[in-house]
């Protein structure tokens, strides 16, 4: 009887822990990569950084300003913001609301990716205490490859 209660408690804490592996397996493929080009004094970038955190997404940052790679990886000047990103091969242009990413991560069109030109107010990253809850209009634009847009969804 002992042998076979040795047993049971054997198989119960294999299973146990084959329960946690698998959890941190879940919770590990639900976090999505994603890496970030920024000034390194910029603020706001940094606020958008921890969103994005804050939605399963793991942020690689580099320090080194966006202007340079925004250029290499296609997306248009007058779309610029003040932080580039790349995740699953889209291109993230300033201050996206991560369930817009996710969104697009999801659909998978045939796309460079999405921007939130300049730095709207109320946007993530652009939302804290020093804007006093203002809130300004502003477009999440799905970005064609040859460099068009269209309205991905709207903010107000």
């Amino acid at each position: 009887m002992e042998t076979l209660n040795h047993q049971r408690r054997l198989l119960l804490t294999g299973a146990a822990a084959l329960g946690l592996a698998s959890t941190g397996l879940v919770q590990a493929q639900a976090a999505q990569g994603m890496e970030i080009w920024k000034d390194p004094n910029c603020g706001c970038c940094h606020d958008w950084i921890t969103h994005v955190e804050q939605n399963g997404f793991k942020a690689k940052i580099n320090e080194s300003g966006n202007n340079a790679v925004r250029a290499r990886l296609g997306m248009p000047q007058k779309l610029g913001s003040c932080h580039t990103a790349v995740v699953q091969g889209y291109v993230i242009e300033g201050h996206v609301p991560a369930r817009e990413i996710q969104r697009l991560l999801k659909e998978k069109p045939q796309a460079l990716g999405l921007a939130v030109p300049g730095m709207p107010v109320g946007s993530p990253g652009m939302d804290g205490p020093a804007y006093g809850g203002r809130r300004d209009r502003y477009d999440v634009l799905l970005v064609r490859k040859d460099g068009s847009t269209v309205v991905f969804q709207s903010y107000s």
